[in-house]
């Protein structure tokens, strides 16, 4: 039906009879002489249609937004001054010789021609039409150029595409598992994935070496801007390998991405950084490193002051006392203060100390805060020889247990960076190292998998595994893009008897092991190769390189906040035959909400 898109209309097809089709995205009547940009997903170009050819004409004084037409005529350059600098097809235009309307389209819920901010509850309930939108389309295609880079620069390093089952079995580590009811084994349930992790680990059992999947996996979990319930990652294992060359490779991959899709160049090599300094520089282990604002350790100088609210934590093995200057802070209202307290408390904070540095020269006579008085001088000394803190600036303080200090004091970090404008520009690549392979849980007293419990420790035996785990450290990389965690992996475990140990550490017993991994250790006892991997959020990784905010504007049927289709209406009832057929019987939970 067409011979040329729309976007793809120029100068060199001047004097060209085309054909073109698309949608009208903006209708323009300028007192005889009628103008349409059309669209489609290549962009827009300018329709002319003269009243010396009555028959189009009329037809077009019918056209609408967001008909779809068929044109047929004459591309010719522009008139001078009225050319578009902003649109390749922007110096000419097409004279309509013919016109057919292909059908046409009610009044809209909203103008697809907005780039603006739209109700998020219209747009997902109207998808197909804000996918219409050029911002939309420009954010498709590049997730599809993206998709199109990572498989190539893996297929020409020997990698297999190789597709795992959607259907399999649960084993609900972290977030809940998304349940299939069988019909054919009645009583039974499938579960769909959370990752591939097991299968892609057979695969490297199975001699296949090198492997790679762009695959949808489900999370039963609460959402955030960057969470949904199904997501798609690439996924990638090789054998005989160790971290350094996996990271090495997958640098380079990465910079490929963003050299041949934005045309920017990541350095090279990225920096590494450990996890007990990102966290002590950072308070957190994903630190955006285009904000130069650090925290500053003060537990051993806070620990002889006789203010509890400082010296408490500091004598607490598990809390920590830090500081955060902010330069020229010292310009910030007791309003913002207070906003920025109000801020930290969602992260546990109770309260935010502070000092305003009004004359370094002056020591305590030139420090204004309400805690100034309760340091000794030795202490306001040290606090200013650590922070560095000058003439205008403000210290922010954060004292109690650590998780909580790091939480919020590194949230605190963020914000204050993205308002007072210190955000650097560009691309801040990082690879964080040398993860705990332990956390503990003090509510159910036991150990936890920081990562995931297939995850090996770089200790070679058992032993010194067991002999002290809160100081194991573990063989996983995440890599961390200005702030956001844009994949992470690990080398596994390939020995049963570490596999079996790991397994006793987090609580899970033989038997419990046999039921839900019983495949996993016999296949580690068939000759398993040293292996390793890491998974990237695709879903994140555009979003970032997109510009968007939330994941839900780079994929293309999200679901809410609430994990629901707003389109479809999903999820919605089923009949009961269809029920009675899977051996499924409803009751009603708290608040008369049915449940299977």
């Amino acid at each position: 039906m067409r011979s040329h898109y729309c976007g793809q209309v120029n100068e060199s097809l001047v004097d060209q009879n085309v054909d073109v089709c698309g949608w009208v995205h903006r209708r323009r009547d300028h007192g005889g002489v009628i103008f349409v940009d059309l669209r489609d997903r290549e962009g827009l170009v300018q329709i002319v249609f003269d009243p010396d050819s009555p028959d189009t004409f009329a037809q077009a004084e019918r056209v609408r937004s967001e008909y779809v037409l068929r044109v047929t005529g004459l591309v010719r350059r522009r008139p001078a001054g009225t050319e578009n600098a902003n649109l390749p097809s922007g110096q000419v235009e097409i004279l309509c010789q013919k016109l057919e309307i292909l059908n046409r389209s009610e009044p809209l819920p909203f103008q697809v021609e907005d780039e603006g901010e739209l109700n998020e509850e219209i747009r997902m309930r109207y998808r197909y039409l804000d996918l219409r939108r050029p911002l939309m389309q420009r954010r498709m295609q590049m997730r599809a150029q993206s998709t199109r880079v990572l498989r190539r620069f893996l297929d020409e390093r020997n990698f297999l595409d190789i597709e795992t089952p959607i259907l399999t079995k649960s084993t609900p580590e972290g977030a809940r598992d998304y349940l299939v009811p069988s019909r054919t084994h009645p009583g039974e349930f499938f579960a769909l994935p959370q990752s591939p992790q097991l299968f892609k680990q057979l695969l490297m059992m199975s001699g296949m070496d090198r492997y790679y999947q762009i695959v949808r996996c489900f999370r039963d979990e609460d959402l955030r801007a960057d969470r949904q319930p199904e997501f798609t990652q690439l996924d990638i294992e090789m054998s005989f390998i160790n971290e350094e060359q996996i990271m090495n490779l997958m640098e380079d991959m990465i910079r490929e991405l963003f050299a041949q899709v934005l045309e920017v160049a990541l350095p090279h090599p990225f920096p590494r950084m450990t996890h007990a300094e990102a966290v002590a520089r950072f308070g957190i282990d994903r630190p955006d490193l285009r904000i130069p604002l650090e925290l500053v350790e003060l537990k051993d100088v806070m620990a002889a002051v006789d203010f509890k609210v400082f010296s408490a934590p500091a004598k607490d093995p598990h809390g920590r006392v830090v500081a955060l200057r902010l330069p020229k802070g010292g310009e910030l209202s007791r309003k913002e203060i207070d906003d920025y307290t109000t801020y930290v408390a969602r992260y546990g904070a109770k309260g935010l100390a502070y000092i305003k540095v009004n004359d370094v020269a002056q020591g305590r006579e030139g420090l204004q805060s309400p805690i100034v008085k309760f340091l000794p001088d030795d202490v306001i000394s040290a606090i200013m020889q650590r922070t560095r803190a000058g003439n205008g600036d403000l210290i922010f303080f954060g004292a109690d247990k650590a998780k909580v200090v790091n939480e919020s004091m590194a949230a605190l970090r963020v914000k204050l960076g993205h308002d007072h404008g210190l955000v650097e520009r560009g691309w801040r690549p990082l690879w964080v190292i040398d993860f705990p392979m332990f956390e503990r849980d003090d509510k159910d007293n036991r150990w936890v998998a920081l990562h995931h419990p297939f995850t090996a420790p770089k200790v070679d035996s058992v032993d010194e595994m067991n002999a002290d785990p809160g100081n194991c450290i573990s063989r996983a990389y995440d890599m961390v893009l200005n702030g956001t965690e844009l994949g992470g992996g690990s080398i596994r475990i390939h020995r049963p008897e570490m596999q079996q140990a790991v397994f006793g550490l987090l609580g899970i017993g033989e038997e419990e092991a046999k039921e839900k991994f019983g495949f996993l250790l016999d296949a580690l006892g068939y000759g398993c190769p040293p292996h390793g991997g890491l998974a990237f959020g695709l879903d994140r990784l555009v979003m970032l390189m997109s510009g968007a905010a939330s994941i839900r504007d780079v994929m293309a049927f999200p679901k809410t906040q609430s994990a629901a289709c707003l389109l479809t209406s999903a999820p919605s009832p089923v009949a009961d035959q269809h029920l009675r057929e899977l051996g499924v019987r409803l009751r009603k939970l708290e608040g008369d909400k049915p449940a299977a």
